[in-house]
Order: structure tokens, then C-alpha cells, then sequence
């Protein structure tokens, strides 16, 4: 992937934060990496490559700044703006796929051959998929030994690494220290492990706390004042997490079944807060619209909340259709208490019984369809082709545009859904005064493209 230069040079040599993830500065005379923002002195410019991962600097014998920390930089936007098959690799590697199935098994997920996915992830990032996964056990390592009390061997198998001497290799080479060194500085937490998750500035927390809030589950999750709690299946357990933004990023608390999970946790918080994008982008095209303009001035930095679950979202989603968000959390409830109090996956909301769903005959028979099609491949985690998926969801029987458009749009992660007949973003627009006719409004939002999902999002806290 070519960078510019000059401009990436410019970025760094006035520490701009808003690169971070975008890029990574490595300096030859030191053979150390960091992210743009780094407080280091700029070196010289024949002393400066430019480099698109950490994995692609790591791969090139840099090591990590312990300074700035270039592997804990909020991830680059462009993977879950894009849709491409190395947008959704590098979503998949995030969450764990290749420690847990190998290169085969992410090829298979995305339909390519392991030389040919390879050749992709290389052109673009510096790096093919097993040192990309490199990387990310490396910094899930680090997470683990500053962060507990795990004796140093249990860290290497939870971070994904074949063996302890790989594992001690692979430190050294990326931190320039052993293990036992990064631990010497650690304040080991003991019991939840508390991270913190970067992000580009601005957030509109109360925008984003408002929308899960008012969605909130018993059972699954909650919000209490600044904070939002909840449980979330992941590949080797259960976990709970608590989320709290504070200016720079957000405080998180995640209690494991798993440590294995470390990994696939963090990855699925920062989908659910859409905690990779970059809202100075995002908000200069909706203030271009005068009608937007002082709502965005007023509000920046919403956020298009995601998901950690894609089917939950898709039963959220099929649950709504035609009633109030109350009214949709009152049957979910009941769901959820049948299901043992947790939210089912595919399976087991195959296995529970006709009165486990407060709904007419018909949308029963579409969550079964829903499940059925999830259990036999439908990936609605952001690893599918979104196009593909959309088509697959348009062929279930009861699921129409909007529960497909809203699944896109926080399942799939889609920057740009607009779902111009939802009473919300009608009403919404009527109160900023936009046309609230379906036809009118949808040509209206032509202009807020790519970004019409955090259009939908400013209309609803509007309706």
C-alpha cells in the first residue's frame, strides 16, 4: 500500500492523532515504531519509512515504542468503513479467527484460497495474515502480563502462541525486553481485567450511552449513569464487560470465562462503540447539509453504534418490526429468561418452545428461519460479504428492507444505511426540518453519503 510521504511526514512531525492506526512511522536509525502522535522528537526525514500496520513495521525488525504504545492505536477506519474481502480479513483476524482456526479456516470464511488471500493482505498492509495474527497475539500478550497475575506460561497459550519459547521470541523481538520486564512495571489488576480502549476524538458518549440505554435488556445488558454493562458470548465462554468513556478513550472491565478470549472481547467493544472511526470525516460531510450543520456543531462526534453479537441484532431487529423499542424490550425480556437469562445463540433459540415468544406465529417462524440460516453459515458477525448477506436476509421468509437495513447497518457495521420509512428518522427529520415523505427524504440523504448510517443515528436522537 503506497504512502504518501510528505503528507504522512506532516502528521507525524506535528503528533497528529487523528493518523493513529492509519499509519506507523518507523525510524531506521533506531529500528523502533510509533504511532503519528508519538511525543518522541521527529527524526530526520532519511531516518523515516511509513509503514500500514504494526504488523508490516514488526515484520521489517522493528520493535514497539514503549512510549507511545503504536499497537494500542485506535484501529484504522478503513476496515470497517470498506467491504472488500481485506477489510473483512482484517475484521476476522481482530477477532481471533486465525488463532482459532488458522489461515485455512479464515480463507474458507471469506472464499479464497490461503496464496491468493495472502497476496491481498500483503499488497495493502505490509504483511500477510499469519503476521497480522502475529501481532495481535503480541499486543493481547502484553494486555494479559501488565494487566494480571497469570504466570507468564498461561499468558503465551491465552494469547494464542504455539509455545512458550515462540511466545518469549516474539516479545523480545517486538518490546526489545523479556516478559518478566514488561511485568516489572505492571500494577497487576487481580480478577476483572481493566483495559483501556483509544479512540479518535471527538465521542458524543451521552449519544451513544443514550442509544444502548434506551435498548437495554434485563439480563443482557445495562446502563448506570456513565457506564454500560453487558454479558456477551464469545468463542470459549461467557464474559461481562463494563464500558465508561472518559476523554481519550474508554475505561473497560472485562471479567473472562476464557482468557483466550482477551482478544475477540476487545475487538467486539470497540464494534459495539464504534471506537475505530474517525468522526472529523464523518461530521465534515454532514455539516456540508445546512439542515445538519448546527445539529452537528451542537453534537460531534456521534458514533453508529455496532454490535457483539450479529445474531442478537438480528433478532432485535426482527422483534421491532412494527413496535415501539418498549415493546420490543418487553418481548426480548421474556426471550431471555426462557433462554436461561442469557441471549441464545443460533441453537438454542432453535431448542426453546412456542411459548418462549411473545409474538405471532409468523415472526416465530422468521427467528427460526433467522437461527437455522445463521447455524448453517450466515455470517452476520462482519466477516460476510455484505452484499451477499443482505440478499441471503431479503430471502428469509418476514424479513423485509428495514429489518435487513438495520441489521446492516449495526450487525454488518455499514457506514452508509439509510432506512428512509422508519417512523424514527421520519419524525427525526421532520423535527430538523427535512421532508419526512420516505421518497423525499431518501433523495435528501444522497448527500450525506458514505456516511448516511450517522444520519439515521442524529435522526433518531431527533425523533
Amino acid at each position: 500500500m503506497e504512502l504518501d510521504f510528505e503528507r504522512c511526514y506532516r502528521a507525524a512531525a506535528t503528533r497528529d492523532g487523528r493518523f493513529d492506526g492509519f499509519f506507523f512511522t518507523a525510524v531506521t536509525s533506531t529500528r523502533i515504531y510509533c504511532r503519528p502522535s508519538c511525543p518522541a522528537l521527529m527524526p530526520k526525514r532519511e531516518n523515516v519509512r511509513f509503514l500500514p500496520s504494526a504488523a508490516a513495521a514488526q515484520r521489517e525488525g522493528f520493535r514497539a515504542c514503549l512510549r507511545c504504545r503504536p499497537d494500542a492505536a485506535p484501529g484504522s477506519p478503513e476496515w470497517n468503513v470498506r467491504a472488500d474481502v481485506v477489510a473483512r480479513a482484517v475484521r476476522l483476524i481482530a477477532d481471533g479467527v486465525v488463532d482459532r482456526s488458522g489461515v485455512p479456516g479464515l480463507a474458507a470464511r471469506l472464499g479464497y484460497t490461503e496464496r491468493h488471500l495472502h497476496r491481498l493482505l500483503t499488497a495493502e498492509l505490509g504483511a500477510g495474515p499469519i503476521a497480522l495474527a502475529r501481532a495481535q497475539r503480541a499486543q493481547t500478550a502484553r494486555i494479559l502480563i501488565e494487566t494480571t497475575t497469570l504466570g507468564l506460561a498461561d499468558v503465551a497459550f491465552a494469547s494464542g502462541f504455539g509455545s512458550v519459547r515462540q511466545f518469549n521470541d516474539t516479545i523480545r523481538e517486538i518490546y526489545g525486553r523479556a516478559p518478566s520486564q514488561l511485568r516489572e512495571k505492571a500494577a497487576p489488576a487481580g480478577g476483572a481485567l481493566r483495559l483501556r480502549l483509544p479512540y479518535r476524538a471527538p465521542l458524543h458518549a451521552d449519544a451513544l450511552l443514550d442509544f444502548l440505554g434506551h435498548r437495554t435488556v434485563p439480563g443482557i445488558d445495562a446502563r448506570d449513569g456513565d457506564t454500560y454493562t453487558r454479558t456477551m458470548r464469545l468463542p470459549h465462554g461467557v464474559a461481562s464487560v463494563t464500558l465508561k468513556p472518559v476523554p481519550g478513550y474508554v475505561n473497560a472491565e472485562l471479567t473472562l470465562a476464557d482468557v483466550r478470549d482477551l482478544a475477540p472481547a476487545v475487538s467486539r467493544c470497540r464494534r459495539l462503540l464504534d471506537l475505530d472511526a474517525d468522526p472529523e470525516a464523518i461530521d465534515e460531510v454532514l455539516a456540508a447539509d445546512p439542515t445538519l450543520a448546527e445539529e452537528v456543531r451542537k453534537n460531534p462526534g456521534v458514533r453508529s453504534p455496532g454490535a457483539t453479537d450479529g445474531l442478537e441484532i438480528a433478532v432485535r431487529a426482527v422483534v421491532g418490526q412494527q413496535v415501539s423499542v418498549a415493546s420490543a424490550r418487553t418481548v426480548l425480556s421474556k426471550l431471555v429468561v426462557a433462554a436461561g437469562g442469557a441471549f441464545p445463540d443460533a441453537a438454542g433459540l432453535l431448542a426453546l418452545p412456542d411459548n418462549a415468544f411473545a409474538m405471532p406465529t409468523a415472526r416465530r417462524g422468521t427467528l427460526r428461519a433467522l437461527a437455522a440460516a445463521v447455524g448453517d453459515g450466515l455470517d452476520l458477525d462482519g466477516g460476510g460479504d455484505r452484499d451477499e448477506v443482505r440478499a441471503a436476509l431479503l430471502d428469509l421468509p418476514g424479513v423485509g428492507s428495514w429489518t435487513t437495513d438495520y441489521i446492516a447497518l449495526r450487525a454488518l457495521g455499514d457506514p452508509d444505511v439509510f432506512l428512509p420509512t422508519d417512523l424514527g428518522v421520519r419524525r427525526g427529520a421532520a423535527a430538523l426540518g427535512l421532508p419526512s415523505d420516505p421518497k423525499r427524504l431518501a433523495a435528501h440523504a444522497e448527500r450525506w453519503r458514505p456516511w448516511r448510517s450517522y444520519a439515521v443515528i442524529r435522526l433518531w436522537r431527533h425523533a
